[in-house]
């Protein structure tokens, strides 16, 4: 039997590559866009999701659900920001809380129980059970105590992915291994932080292999595995130790001038390790394969 996905955050990279796994196998991909985000042509013709914008006050994410019945909701989309302002507050909360609401809102009331959600491992600075690295992290937790309503009241099945950093072929977000790659080509150096602060990479194909283990859990109906998972490689590395991996594997010594600016506040010194792991998921794609692949995609787009 065919399944149907509804992914929101589908223009995203995390939301592509779901969408593009989804679709080779298959299913029936629903992507929602915002009327105001910038869709750009990144399907191919053998995988084209069926695209549906939405307003921005979210009025026609009722008629979406209704009309597409599907049996998983992937729940990708956010804003992320590392540090706010003052006038950061109010897209986050619609973003992160309010956009999510509506969903879950919508889901029930058409009869669609099943949702894979995603949060970050920025909800549990310091290694606790909770403790917000920044706003956005904060906004993320808040988003999952909504979530435990329409568990509680409206019988919603969820497994909430907790994300650390991701990364593969084809990502242009500006995160660390695009700024990495830049920096392979350019002649001037490059600030960073003193560089021990801790972080654990994922590969792309291994992330989209939790989100699919996920609905299968859900659409299987093991409702003893509902809850929060860390999507995690098991394998932190200093942030030192991950560039001098990456020069070593691209054959280049990147002019970094460590120290260069400070840390962020409240840094991750040390990555969130007590998280369950999804049964039957684990990371198969170690740090150095991830980075030559990654490179090797970089040289072949020339």
């Amino acid at each position: 039997m065919t399944r149907t996905a509804l992914i929101t955050g589908g223009t995203g990279y995390i939301g592509q590559c779901l969408a593009r796994h989804l679709s080779a196998e298959n299913w029936r991909v629903h992507v929602v866009v915002r009327v105001s985000s910038k869709e750009e042509s990144i399907w191919s013709e053998t995988n084209t999701p069926v695209i549906h914008r939405i307003g921005d006050k979210y009025s026609d994410l009722n008629a979406v659900v209704r009309q597409t019945k599907p049996n998983v909701v992937f729940h990708l989309a956010s804003l992320f920001l590392s540090q706010h302002k003052s006038c950061d507050i109010a897209p986050l909360i619609d973003s992160n809380i309010t956009f999510g609401t509506h969903l879950v809102e919508a889901m029930v009331e058409n009869g669609v129980r099943l949702l894979v959600n995603t949060g970050t491992s920025w909800q549990h600075y310091l290694n606790q059970s909770y403790n917000p690295v920044c706003l956005y992290a904060a906004t993320k937790q808040a988003f999952e105590a909504v979530i435990r309503y329409y568990q509680e009241a409206k019988d919603l099945q969820v497994i909430t992915l907790k994300l650390f950093d991701t990364y593969g072929p084809g990502d242009r977000r500006p995160k660390l291994m695009q700024l990495l790659l830049k920096q392979m080509k350019q002649k001037s150096p490059l600030d960073m932080s003193p560089g021990e602060q801790r972080i654990d990479m994922v590969y792309i194909d291994d992330v989209v292999a939790a989100f699919r283990l996920a609905a299968e859990y859900l659409i299987a109906g093991s409702v003893a595995f509902s809850g929060e998972y860390a999507v995690s490689s098991g394998q932190p590395i200093k942030l030192k130790d991950l560039v001098a991996v990456f020069e070593a594997i691209s054959g280049h010594a990147l002019k970094i001038q460590w120290g260069g600016r400070p840390y962020r506040e409240r840094e991750v010194m040390r990555t969130w390790d007590i998280g369950k792991t999804l049964p039957g998921w684990q990371p198969q794609i170690p740090l150095a394969e991830g980075i030559s692949r990654l490179i090797k995609f970089e040289q072949e787009m020339g």
